[in-house]
């Protein structure tokens, strides 16, 4: 974020690899597709691929990651600490490194056509700020992103920040074609339900949330609710930003998030994991987090608020996940 600081049938014959080859599939041979598993949608494909020549350290996979991480690709995602856009640009950064993407006479944070070429200028304008400073050169970039430059230099490289240096590790694992991130250690699983519990009481909000924490979201859901005028988090909405507490990058939605991870054995759940409700792989609708003795914390539905549910809340449980073991570096 441009700020100060700040799955699922295990039992109709689809595994999640193979959801996870169809979604490969799907995607085509463009370097986006091979970035993520996570469908890049179709709109914004063209213009990554683009922005994403601007300068050396940027690369179409690591814009493609960075804007999944910051916004989930909703261009009219706003944060609680005024960051807008698919790119999460503050008002100030804006103003200053803003561009006319699509050459309309207008900057337009809220349009990705303008927000994701500014976007890449403005990774490559940090980049070129804290070229001197030693080690990864793309990490401090996006830690510079994230914290500011200034910090990159204060501290000789990324910031000793646990929200940037999670920030930092989640994006190169998206970049580095690491959907899930790797299979939590059960620290990391401590912090995912620790996460999850701190949301406890946030509205439910269609669309919202990120790895940033929640958000306004987007219309509509099926039963025509709003979440544009609501701050809060969207079943996957909260999964993605518990998980990424823990430096484990998710896709944004339920269904991507379940072809992103691998089956978990009834006898073997543990907190942290993944509970998805559904018909079919493609069906997923629900996704929330397992605590324990058969309870998960979700985000339920338009109305309500993350709360602890039982796992036979709804009638259509089509199983639990894990994250897929990854080789992402470690920053």
């Amino acid at each position: 974020m441009v700020r100060a600081s700040t799955a699922v049938t295990i039992g109709v014959g689809a595994t999640a690899a193979v959801v996870a080859a169809a979604l490969v599939q799907a995607l085509g041979n463009s370097p986006v597709g091979k970035a993520l598993t996570a469908a890049v949608p179709a709109e914004y494909r063209t213009l990554i691929e683009e922005a994403g020549k601007t300068c050396p350290e940027v690369s179409p996979n690591l814009l493609a990651a960075l804007l999944q991480q910051e916004s989930g690709f909703n261009p009219k995602a706003r944060s609680p600490v005024g960051a807008q856009g698919i790119a999460q640009f503050m008002p100030s950064t804006w103003e200053k490194h803003g561009i006319d993407g699509n050459g309309d006479g207008r900057r337009d944070v809220w349009d990705p056509e303008d927000a994701i070429p500014s976007s890449a200028k403005y990774l490559c304008s940090l980049a070129a700020d804290v070229k001197d400073v030693p080690g990864d050169r793309q990490h401090n970039m996006l830690a510079a992103y994230n914290a500011g430059p200034g910090a990159v230099r204060k501290y000789g490289g990324v910031p000793p920040y646990k929200e940037t240096r999670n920030y930092v590790r989640a994006i190169s694992a998206l970049a580095d074609h690491n959907p899930g991130g790797g299979a939590p250690a059960p620290e990391q699983a401590a912090i995912v339900v620790r996460a999850a519990r701190e949301m406890l009481g946030t509205p439910y909000s269609w669309g919202g949330g990120n790895a940033n924490g929640p958000s306004t979201g987007t219309c509509c859901s099926p039963n025509g609710s709003s979440g544009a005028s609501v701050v809060g988090f969207d079943c996957s909405g909260l999964t993605l930003y518990a998980y990424a507490q823990a430096g484990i990058p998710l896709p944004r939605t339920a269904a991507q998030q379940y072809a992103a991870t691998e089956p978990v054995k009834p006898g073997d759940v543990r907190p942290g994991d993944l509970v998805f409700y559904g018909r079919t792989p493609a069906g997923i609708h629900h996704v929330g987090i397992y605590v324990g003795d058969g309870w998960m914390i979700d985000a339920p539905r338009p109305g309500l608020k993350v709360r602890y549910s039982p796992m036979d809340t709804m009638p259509d449980l089509f199983g639990v996940g894990r994250p897929k073991p990854s080789k992402s570096k470690e920053i």
